[in-house]
């Protein structure tokens, strides 16, 4: 491997920001969440999450990655504006961390941007790098998934860690299950064999929404941040546009009888579910948590009652 740090430049006066910034800290460092745009983000939960704490949220660069050595710009071409006779803009993809404080002052990591194509043991290990550097305590990585759920229910995560007492209070949704890499979860992996901290929460993002911004899941992705590490993120910020994200979906599913028949189809299939495990909603508390197994095999049941045009039979 490649050194990993010729990856990535530290800025020069990025010590002396962690250090004023860490005052008050109950723990050794600052914890890092992670939302890289990549191979699966469905509803754009993480970059949407990303960029409202981005926005709202007081931040300083503390690391800036070398793109140039992690990106195929021919699998993802970055976007150029044409201007009558002249080149004018180019949209520069950027990979960077940030240091963010939240509503309360206390500050924290943000490392978000473009997922790399390439070179994923060199990126880890440099993130690794990082880590060990600023001390952080513990790493968190949100993005969205699709599943076969209606938009008219409550979100559901996956929550998954590098210690089973980091996601204690979540219900494992699934068995064992192999699924395509992404840079993050190799970051992940690689966390925690190196005796790291780290866990992440994957939005359950209704399949046909899973092309458009949904900013109910990042709603969703933040709180779930919010409760695993104490931040205050400011996440009502985003309710409006939730509000009118809602508006739009609806005034589509009205409109189409087809779209109409699939959602109720899943309300169905959602409420079934609920129903056979003993509760209204699959986030409600209950003190009989089914296994991972049995989950599965309900899931199973249901896929297999799903006709093509996403009716039961």
């Amino acid at each position: 491997m490649l050194d990993p740090s010729e990856i990535y430049d530290v800025e020069p006066d990025a010590a002396e920001l962690l250090s004023a910034a860490a005052t008050g800290l109950t723990h050794a460092g600052p914890i890092l969440v992670h939302a890289v745009r990549g191979f699966v983000d469905a509803g754009s939960a993480g970059q949407l999450a990303a960029s409202h704490l981005a926005s709202e949220l007081s931040t300083t660069r503390l690391a800036t990655f070398d793109v140039d050595q992690l990106l195929d710009y021919r699998s993802r071409r970055p976007t150029m504006t044409f201007d009558s006779t002249t080149w004018s803009a180019y949209a520069e993809p950027e990979l960077v961390l940030d240091l963010v404080r939240d509503a309360a002052g206390v500050p924290f990591l943000l490392l978000h941007g473009l997922e790399p194509d390439i070179q994923w043991e060199r990126y880890a290990a440099s993130v690794r790098q990082l880590i060990e550097r600023f001390d952080v305590p513990l790493t968190v990585g949100i993005h969205g998934i699709p599943m076969g759920v209606p938009h008219t229910r409550p979100l559901s995560v996956t929550a998954h860690g590098t210690r089973a007492e980091l996601i204690v209070d979540h219900t494992s949704w699934f068995g064992s299950v192999q699924v395509p890499a992404s840079a993050s979860a190799l970051l992940e992996f690689r966390l925690g064999q190196s005796g790291h901290d780290a866990m992440g929460f994957a939005v359950h993002v209704p399949h046909y929404l899973a092309q458009s911004p949904f900013p109910q899941a990042s709603i969703t992705a933040l709180e779930n941040l919010q409760t695993a590490t104490g931040l205050d993120l400011r996440v009502s910020a985003l309710t409006e546009a939730a509000r009118e994200a809602t508006a739009e979906i609806e005034r589509q599913v009205e409109a189409s009888p087809e779209v109409s028949a699939v959602v109720h189809a899943l309300e169905e299939q959602y409420d079934s579910f609920a129903r056979s495990i003993g509760r209204t909603n699959l986030l409600a508390d209950t003190s009989e948590i089914p296994t991972a197994d049995e989950l599965g095999a309900e899931f199973e049941r249901f896929l297999a009652q799903q006709g093509p045009d996403g009716t039961t039979h």
